[in-house]
């Protein structure tokens, strides 16, 4: 949990995420890997499912040497076909020769390299009544929600950069010479973030009153930080919760609704 809440607008006058886009933040470079990354996951899995007819499993990754331990087969998840796809896709709108889009294209790339560099290695055994005679293995994507649990540490440790011009290109380079310089699979951040402790109408910060915090916490999530010092209110009631997220090509997040009864620390 953060002061940003990151919150999304229905009104067709507004862009998806609001104002804050307009602010080349951390924030922004957050919004650009996970969208990216969601194109990448969504099509690769569709890829999978085979509801596109361009692509399928990945047969590529059976060229790889196993060394005995296992034999290639099912059905790998084919992100390289996703990525690129991803590719064309996000970062074609982009511009090479600015610093907004030099930022936006490097988180892009981060994005997607998250579900590439954490792709998991999935087996079944064969054999009779119970050996594992045969080892069958392929590689899979990870549940989303962990690639986005990633993409949030990366939020927190995004790096604060500026552009350079060497040899007549632009690179993107840390501002501080002792802050060492940003991985592909890092997030990076060219203006600091807006105040989110108070309401701004102007880049569609909506404050954190009257925000859920967790009173035990020592954390972001804790009260007397996403409180901003404001204090907080306790009240025993029913609350519904979203559950059973699922992304949906494309690009939303359908959820369903479930109920309990418990103890609501809120903002002041």
């Amino acid at each position: 949990m953060n002061r940003w809440n990151c919150t999304t607008y229905q009104d067709p006058q507004h862009k998806v995420f609001g104002g804050v886009l307009d602010i080349n933040s951390r924030e922004k470079a957050y919004i650009h890997a996970v969208s990216a990354a969601g194109i990448a996951y969504s099509i690769t899995r569709a890829c999978s499912k085979g509801e596109i007819s361009e692509c399928g499993c990945d047969d590529k990754v059976r060229n790889k040497d196993t060394r005995g331990k296992w034999e290639w087969g099912g059905c790998s998840d084919d992100i390289h076909f996703g990525a690129h796809f991803s590719k064309d896709f996000a970062d074609g709108i982009e511009a090479f020769n600015t610093s907004e889009g030099l930022m936006n294209l490097h988180n892009n790339e981060a994005g997607r390299r998250t579900i590439r560099s954490n792709m998991e290695l999935m087996c079944k055994c064969h054999g009779v009544s119970g050996s594992c005679t045969v080892r069958v293995c392929w590689r899979k994507m990870k549940p989303f929600r962990e690639i986005g649990e990633q993409l949030v540490r990366k939020f927190d440790g995004a790096t604060h950069v500026k552009v350079i011009e060497r040899k007549h290109q632009f690179r993107l380079r840390p501002t501080r010479k002792d802050i060492k310089r940003p991985s592909k699979k890092d997030l990076v951040y060219l203006e600091e973030s807006p105040d989110f402790c108070f309401k701004n109408s102007s880049v569609g910060v909506l404050g954190t009153k009257g925000r859920e915090c967790n009173a035990t916490s020592y954390g972001m999530d804790g009260c007397r930080l996403l409180c901003c010092g404001r204090g907080y209110q306790t009240v025993e009631k029913e609350v519904e919760e979203k559950c059973n997220c699922k992304f949906v090509w494309c690009c939303k997040v359908q959820c369903q609704k479930c109920s309990s009864r418990r103890e609501v620390h809120t903002c002041n």
